[in-house]
Parts: C-alpha cells; structure tokens; sequence
C-alpha cells in the first residue's frame, strides 16, 4: 500500500466545505490536506502523485524511484517520542523494487509537472512529526484562507462549476454577481470588474473614448486587513473595494491599459504589459494596494465583437501566488462572462423594443366620453414573457355613444404585439364608420385572415349609449364580461361566445342589455382569470364573488371607485396566477336622464335655421343657461345651415346637458366638413371657423347613412 495518500476533495464552489473558517462568506474552498513542504519556495508544496493511469485505474503500488515510496510520516501507531521509522515501513508491493532503490526521503520533492513551479514561494520547511500533523489535520494552513488547486483535475472542475453559475444569469447584474461569486474565496481573494459605459449592443459601432466603469467588487471578509494586504490597514473593513479605488477610467489611445485590452490575454500584474496598465485602471489616487508578485491577474473581458471591460483577481500576500495555468482559468472565466453580458445586453435591448413596441400600441390614456367613467389596467405576464398580445381601447361614437373593447391575441412574441396593434388599428377604423358590433367583428375576422393562417385572437365589442342606457354587445371567443349593480350584485353576463377571430367562415352575433345608471362592466382579457391552479370559469366566479365583496363595503347606494375597484380585482391574483398578460376595462354607466335632453326634427328648408335657433333658445331657458344663448343660436345657425343646404331628409337636433352643454346636428350627407380659411372675396365658408372659434371642442364624424357634426360649450 502507497504510504502518500492521496484524497479529492469536491471543489464546489456552492456549497460550503466542512472545516471552513467562519471567513469563508459564501462558497466553498478548495481545501485539499497540506502535505509535506520539503521542495524550495519557488514550487507549489510538494505532493506525491500518481500516473494519469494509476489515477484512472486506482493502482497505488509504488513505483521504482517514485516518491510516493518514501515512508508514511503520518502512521497513527507513532507514539510520543518515537521515530516514525520506528513503527512504519515503506509498503511494497509484489512488483516493488528493493528498498535500497528508494530516494532519500528527506530530499527535496520536484514539483508536478503538470503544475509549473511558482517564482517567490514560501521558504522550504524540513519533513518531520510536525510535517505530517499539517498533512493529516490541517493546522498547518491559516484559518480561512483556502488551499490551492493542486492538479488540472481540480481546475477543470472549478471552471465548469464558476462557468455553470455564471451561465445561471439572465440579466448584466446577475453575470457580474455570478463573476464574483464563483470566484472569490476560491480562485482569488479579491475581484473587481469593470465594463464599458456605456456597453455596446450588437454591431453598434461606439464613438468617443473607451470608457470603464467599475460596475461590482467583491473580496473575502476578514476580520481586519493586514499592512500586506491589498487594503490599507487605514481601511477600516469597507464594505467594497470601491471606496479605495477610481469609478471610472478614460483608456487612453495607444496606452498601457489599451495594450493589455487589446492583447485580449489575461496578463500577471507584474508583467511589463500590466505594470503601467493597472496604476491607470485604479487612478492615480487609488489606495488600493496591489500585492507584489503573481498575485494579481488582469483579464480583458472581450464579448463577440470587442472588448467590453476587464476583471481583476487579488491574492493576499500569506496566500500562495498564481501559477501560470491559472492564467487558462482567468481566460476561460473572463470569456464566459464577457459574452455572457453581451448577450444580456442583446437581450435587455430586445425585451425593451418589444416592451416598447406594446406599451406604444396601447392607449396612453382613455377619452373623456359623455355618461360613462373609465378606468384601465394593464400587467405585463412574467419578466421572461413580458411582450403578449392583449389590449384594451374605448372609441368615442357619434350620439355620445362610446365603443368598449377588450382582445387578445394568441402568443407571447413581438409577433403577437405586432398583430395586436394592427388589430386595434383595424378596430378604431371601423367603430368611426358606426359600424353594428358583430359587424366589427366580422371584418375583423377578414383581417386577421389577411394577417396570415395562423393569426388568431379573441375581442369582446360593446357599443354604450347613454341615452338610451343600453349597451349592444357582441363576442368572439372572449370572457364574459360581468356587470356590477348598483346595489352589490355581481352579474356575469350572458353573451353568445361566438369563435375566435382569424377562424373565418362563422357569423358573430350581438344583443342588447340594460345598462343601469350606476352599474359597472368590467372587461377583462383570460389572464385575470385563467392560469395553472384553476380554470376558467373558476376564475370568473371567484372575480364576480370579489366583485361583489368589494361593492359591500362601500354600501347599497354607492358604487366603490373604479380606480380602487380595479386595483381590488387585481388582489385577488395569487404567486401562480401571473401566467399571461392582463388588460382591463371597468366602464361606470352615469348615463344621461331624459330631462337633460331635447331632441328635435326640422324639415331640410330655408326656415330650418331660424326654428332651431328658437329651440335652442327655449331648452337653456328651461335648464338656466340663458347666459349661453348668444353662442349657441349662432353655433347652430351655422352647423344647420350647412346641413339643410344638402340634406334630402329631415336634419335632427339635439341638446345634451351633462357637465359641459353638447349640440349634435345630423344629416344624409356623408361629405365630412372640412376646416378651412375663407378668402377675402367669398361669400361663405366662415361657418365652421367661427364654430372652431367659440366651442370647446367639435368634430365631424361619418355615420352608416350620413354624418353627425358636433361641439361643446363649458357651463358657466
């Protein structure tokens, strides 16, 4: 049996080893036993270790020659004040060589060969008793500080581990953290890592100087820094090694730095390369003390175009120095976070634009329409799948009618944004020519077909009239909405479901409900009530059940507010429900009462004006507006003028007093009036300027037969 043991330890760097000083913050050392340090300081403590093929096979028979045939130090049976000799023998095995073949035991150990000796190492230290206590407990390294990495075995399995949790990260700050933490106790002491400002995205080309910006620092917490440690002892355990070094760094053109930077290679911080290039990555004014030998690395961080930042490892001085091969471990850590960030950059780009290109095609902010109050919400699904396809619009209709609709298209892409957007589009054209709902829907359906095979969508259309206060209604594979009475009763509405848009071939069709003043409709898209814990109808019992939980609390005779109304339907989503994007509609029916309104006929005739100047004059009389009479008479004298002058059929007017006073003219002739500036020798054309001149706000709006023109007056 070989007397040189020798034990593999995990070098996970996620879960703590057993033995680790209470310095160790996060992550395992490497903490291999020390074996006998008999070879000069310039190597790695020696070890005996075997053949790559007595490691594969588990062959320990001792070689010829071999060092791993001196005797065991460490037998147990050694007692107090007896040689070591004295009770252990070297094991030989039945192809051994005589013992007289065997090397001095007390000579110096080369190094391995597959580890090149470190320059400026320890003194040697003579193999006795004590030799082989540190081999065997491990008092022989300071508390804390972890061991070296002894074999290639031992760093590739780092590397794959640091790599593994570096690869973990999605976005710029989670790579860097991993960086760190994969790397510090257990590759370096200390790491700081600087990127780009600011970073480039794809192939953007940047322009000006190179920038660096110390973006994360971490290092092993100790309980106070030594004079020979990469902090001043003046430092009292700062939190970060920002606090002793520069922010930011301007490379220079043709510099120390922009050398090592373009040279890609990590480089020891006492190379000739690196011995101008880090005073100008600290600053002149940095405090913080880089430790003398191959205790430091600088890596250029380069992602798939150029170089992005750089990273620097620290050892402590009591810490042995970096070998040469750990310049292969920087390089491999430095690529792997290097292009792992210009992905997350590439990402974060892409999920902005697609975000973006949402937000954009959703409205900013309802209108204010005539007998009814709005109020949205809109929630993005998971970080991973922000971008959907649902929206939400309500479109002002001529009557002050007002257009309500929820969709959402299939999918979770900038392809479903896309479409979504031209479906909302294609919905606003077609409410401004009055179309019926189920009309809308239809051609809707044609639209989508157009967009491709496979582009589907389901859209819930509602057309509210407040005077009438009644609401048409018409769906394609939507929810159903659910109306809230005025007494507390939650209503989930009864409306053909109809199929989903881009099916074609299938008829939509619509139905007329009450619309109670003081009622609530809330339109909602599948993810307010859908996700992997319940189903679809579930979810909608369990809203109209919080719908009506909520009206209870504010009593029989007031509605709760729909702002606080839709941030109370929104609770009711649990940690697992957040599975698709939400859009929300909650529209109020204040409706307009019938004594607000007057509504007239007058015949298309050359007496029309004069009569509904008349009219006019008499409905603000009964409302007290008298003071608005001068505006109004002259206002309708010229809209109905306009209208009887071309109209084959009667001319309606009318009046609606809610809190601003609205006059509504509607004709046959579905020519829309155009604003536009008289000359000097026309007789006419001052008609709408003036109109434009006095009202609040007025418009034109084509109708299925014809056109309604209309303004609005503040009260006084």
């Amino acid at each position: 049996m070989d007397s040189t043991r020798v034990t593999e330890h995990p070098t996970s760097h996620e879960r703590p080893q057993s033995g680790a000083g209470p310095a160790d913050p996060r992550g395992a050392l490497l903490r291999t036993q020390e074996p006998l340090r008999a070879g000069p300081a310039a190597a790695l403590p020696a070890q005996a270790r075997m053949g790559d093929a007595q490691a594969r096979t588990g062959d320990t028979a001792a070689r010829p020659g071999d060092a791993s045939a001196e005797q065991d130090t460490s037998d147990p049976c050694v007692k107090d004040g007896e040689s070591p000799s004295e009770h252990s023998q070297p094991a030989l095995s039945e192809h051994s060589q005589p013992a007289a073949t065997e090397p001095d035991p007390h000579r110096p150990r080369p190094a391995p060969e597959a580890i090149p000796a470190q320059p400026g190492g320890e003194p040697e230290r003579p193999v006795g008793t004590l030799g082989a206590l540190e081999r065997r407990s491990g008092q022989g390294v300071a508390p804390g500080a972890p061991m070296p990495m002894r074999r290639d075995g031992d760093r590739l399995r780092f590397v794959g581990a640091a790599t593994r949790r570096i690869a973990r990260g999605i976005d710029l700050d989670e790579i860097v953290m991993g960086l760190c933490r994969a790397t510090v106790p257990t590759f370096s002491d200390a790491i700081l890592v600087y990127l780009r400002e600011p970073l480039p995205v794809g192939d953007e080309r940047p322009t000006g100087p190179m920038v660096l910006r110390l973006r994360r620092t971490d290092r092993v917490l100790e309980e106070r820094d030594t004079e020979g440690g990469f902090m001043p002892a003046f430092q009292p355990e700062p939190a970060d090694l920002a606090v002793v070094t520069a922010e930011i760094c301007e490379v220079r053109p043709g510099g120390a730095l922009a050398e090592v930077l373009r040279g890609v290679r990590p480089v020891f911080a006492d190379a000739p390369a690196a011995h101008d290039a880090l005073p100008e990555l600290l600053g002149p004014e940095s405090e913080l003390t880089v430790p003398p030998g191959q205790r430091a690395i600088l890596a250029p961080l380069r992602g798939r175009r150029r170089v992005i930042g750089a990273a620097l490892f620290l050892r402590r001085p009591e810490r042995m120095a970096f070998e040469q091969d750990d310049l292969l471990v920087a390089a491999q850590l430095a690529t792997h976070s290097a292009l792992g960030i210009d992905k997350a950059v590439l990402y974060g780009r892409e999920a902005y634009i697609a975000d973006e290109l949402q937000r954009t095609m959703l409205p900013e902010a309802l209108p204010r329409c005539t007998g009814v109050r709005l109020a949205h919400r809109y929630l993005p699904a998971a970080e991973t799948a922000r971008v959907g396809g649902d929206w939400y619009d309500a479109i002002p209709l001529p009557g002050s009618r007002v257009a309500l609709v929820v969709g959402d298209v299939m999918g979770h892409s900038m392809t479903s944004a896309a479409i979504m957007g031209q479906l909302r589009t294609t919905a606003q054209t077609l409410a401004g020519l009055d179309l019926p709902p189920q009309e809308v829907l239809h051609h809707l359906d044609e639209q989508a077909q157009r967009l491709g095979t496979d582009r589907m969508a389901t859209c819930l259309y509602a057309v509210y009239d407040p005077v009438s206060h009644r609401i048409t209604i018409a769906n394609a594979g939507h929810p159903p909405p659910v109306l809230l009475h005025l007494g507390g009763r939650a209503e989930v509405l009864r409306v053909p479901p109809g199929a989903p848009i881009g099916v074609g071939g299938v008829d939509f069709e619509a139905v007329e409900l009450d619309a109670p003043a003081g009622g609530t409709l809330l339109l909602y898209t599948d993810g307010l009530v859908e996700s992997r814990l319940r189903d679809v109808w579930t979810g909608i019992e369990q809203l109209r059940e919080k719908l009506a939980a909520t009206a209870q609390l504010t009593g029989p005779d007031h509605p709760p507010p729909l702002e606080a109304l839709c941030d109370e339907v929104l609770d009711m989503l649990g940690p697992g429900d957040r599975d698709d994007d939400i859009a929300l509609l909650a529209a109020r029916f204040d409706g307009i009462a019938p004594s607000d309104v007057a509504y007239w006929f007058l015949e298309p005739e050359e007496m029309a004006p004069g009569r509904a100047r008349r009219l006019a004059r008499h409905a603000l009389s009964r409302w007290g507006l008298e003071e608005l009479s001068d505006s109004v008479e002259l206002l309708i004298s010229e809209v109905v003028t306009n209208a009887v002058r071309y109209a084959t059929r009667p001319v309606t007017l009318r009046l609606l007093r809610t809190d601003v006073l609205r006059c509504e003219v509607t004709d046959d002739v579905p020519q829309l009036p155009r604003l536009r500036q008289a000359r000097a020798t026309d007789e006419g054309g001052r008609g709408l300027y003036l109109v434009n001149k006095l009202a609040k706000r007025w418009g034109a709006t084509r109708l299925s037969a014809g056109k309604v023109v209309w303004f609005e007056l503040n009260q006084a």
